[in-house]
């Protein structure tokens, strides 16, 4: 065997851009399989044009539209009434990975790589050879259209065929071509993701138009913007000793103290004197970035030690409690639903975060099969439908570990849709492809917490339901032997059996209140036939 020396082994030795390591590893982007591939290339323009909106303070109008143009090869455009792009920034916007407006925030956004349009670029690219084409303007007449490709190589942007445009087109309307996805209709869909969009931005009003020229509508159900999050701070709880380290190398404070008051979310003086008399060995005069180990470790001690406020909740914004309500109501008009929204916590890393969730009953909930009727579960991050990757994300191991039994409830077998968004700062997915969150115990525990107090609401009306169809059973049998125990009475009596009959049904009434509300105003004439006789489809035509 021959033998090779380190010199001759390093001559093979290249730099690689991180756009030529997607391009061979596409599927951590999410283009793993045809109809994954359509959705998430949906999925990333959606996100990209409501984050767009919302920042300008928009109330969001998107059109989504998917047309085949061959086999396995369609065609996307997606058109918002945002602020648009500026032409110097519409190259590195659409075709740069990691570029943009998010990555280096620390504040909530659907998107935070800066991966997702240029992700969409490089598969449109390498499945037809062909460029984007986006069009941008501003409504006031600074409106321009282009072709965008992108440089795989060195993972820059090459823009062409730049033209003026009409100078009364307000937003972007981005039209890009893809081969090897496919389009259907299952839960898994384009159509799916969209009405999932909808259902978690009640402000949202969105037009889809599928292969075939059907159109779906999604009305706005709310006409308020969210209120935007502000730049967060770190929370101190959840910050781990490697965390403040960092944080403290690029800090611009003189004093490891004043890096502590100014770069930390709730951490007053108080606070500061309370970790001082725990880290008794740290020097909180010297500079952060001279901070040790030993030092970042003692501090990290202390803080876990005391007490903190939670996290402001002005970081973080998620769908809120009434809009969630309108948003089921609006897309799954339920017979009941319970609708919890938890308190901010944090996780690893100080990170902030809000845990909300709606279990819907009846209704549209659930799914219908030749099985029968089922639940299913809807995940969302940041208001973004998660699709894929299910069995690797926190919210459905937090749901497979609820107890439903306990709540007199089942997902195999009742109309129960379960929603469940985690909105924070930072959403820690577990792949570049943004379908799973991880499972961080804090934000599981969150999860768990709010399904079982939506559940005890929704325990309580099916309970209740349970009760009042037993009581009208119930009545309902009574009810078929008074004519028979008032003749029988009348004749023992000798009395009038018509009055007999009228003062026993009054008597069972008295009985059941509820049921006698609830059949007022209906024909509340009771059928005095036996079981039997009502199941038997006997010849004289009883049903």
């Amino acid at each position: 065997m021959e033998t090779k020396n380190a010199d001759e082994i390093f001559k093979e030795f290249k730099e690689h851009s991180v756009a030529e390591f997607f391009k061979k590893n596409r599927q951590m982007l999410g283009y793993s399989g045809k109809v994954r591939s359509l959705v998430t290339v949906v999925h990333e323009y959606v996100t990209n044009a409501l984050d767009a909106c919302e920042e300008s303070g928009m109330l969001p109008s998107i059109e989504v539209q998917v047309s085949q143009t061959g086999d396995e090869r369609y065609k996307v455009r997606v058109k918002d009434n945002g602020p648009g792009i500026p032409q110097a920034f519409a190259g590195k916007a659409l075709a740069t990975v990691l570029s943009g407006t998010k990555f280096h925030r620390y504040m909530q956004q659907r998107g935070q790589q800066g991966i997702g349009a240029a992700g969409c670029t490089m598969f449109s690219q390498t499945t037809t050879g062909k460029p984007v084409h986006f069009k941008s303007g501003t409504g006031s007449g600074k409106a321009y259209e282009c072709d965008i490709s992108i440089d795989t190589v060195k993972n820059k942007p090459v823009v062409t065929s730049v033209i003026s445009a009409d100078g009364e087109f307000r937003g972007s309307e981005i039209t890009a071509e893809f081969a090897d996805v496919k389009y259907e209709n299952s839960d898994r869909s384009v159509y799916e993701y969209l009405r999932r969009t909808a259902l978690s931005n009640p402000h949202l009003e969105l037009k889809f138009t599928d292969p075939s020229g059907v159109e779906s509508v999604f009305v706005r159900a709310i006409d308020v913007v969210p209120q935007r999050p502000k730049v967060a701070q770190p929370h101190p709880l959840g910050m781990t000793i490697n965390d403040l380290l960092d944080l403290a190398k690029v800090s611009s404070n003189n004093k490891i103290s004043a890096f502590l008051v100014e770069g930390f979310s709730r951490f007053s003086q108080n606070k500061l004197n309370e970790i001082k008399e725990k880290a008794t060995d740290v020097d909180f005069n010297k500079a952060p970035r001279t901070m040790t180990w030993s030092d970042a470790e003692s501090i990290i001690k202390a803080i876990k030690s005391v007490k903190w406020i939670a996290p402001d909740a002005g970081y973080i914004i998620p769908i809120g409690q009434k809009q969630m309500e309108v948003a089921v109501k609006n897309i799954l008009n339920p017979d009941f639903m319970s609708v919890v929204e938890r308190k901010p916590q944090v996780f690893r890393g100080g990170v902030p975060f809000i845990v909300e969730a709606a279990v819907a009953f009846g209704g549209l909930s659930g799914k219908s099969s030749e099985d029968g009727q089922h639940g299913i579960l809807m995940r969302f991050a940041n208001r973004v439908p998660l699709l894929y990757d299910a069995g690797a994300c926190a919210i459905t191991e937090a749901v497979q570990n609820i107890q439903w039994k306990r709540y007199g409830l089942d997902m195999d077998t009742q109309p129960i849709s379960v929603c469940v968004n985690v909105s924070s700062v930072y959403i820690p997915y577990s792949g570049v492809g943004k379908e799973a969150i991880a499972q961080e115990d804090e934000i599981m525990f969150e999860i768990r917490l709010a399904l079982m107090d939506a559940l005890r609401g929704v325990q309580r009306y099916v309970s209740g339901k349970k009760q009042a169809s037993h009581e009208m059973s119930r009545y309902r049998l009574i009810m078929r032997y008074t004519s028979q125990l008032a003749s029988d009475l009348g004749d023992i009596s000798e009395k009038d059996k018509k009055e007999i009959e009228e003062k026993l049904k009054v008597l069972v009434e008295m009985h059941y209140p509820k049921v006698r509300d609830s059949l007022s105003g209906e024909d509340s004439s009771v059928d005095s036939s036996s079981d039997e006789e009502r199941d038997s489809g006997s010849d004289n035509g009883a049903v």
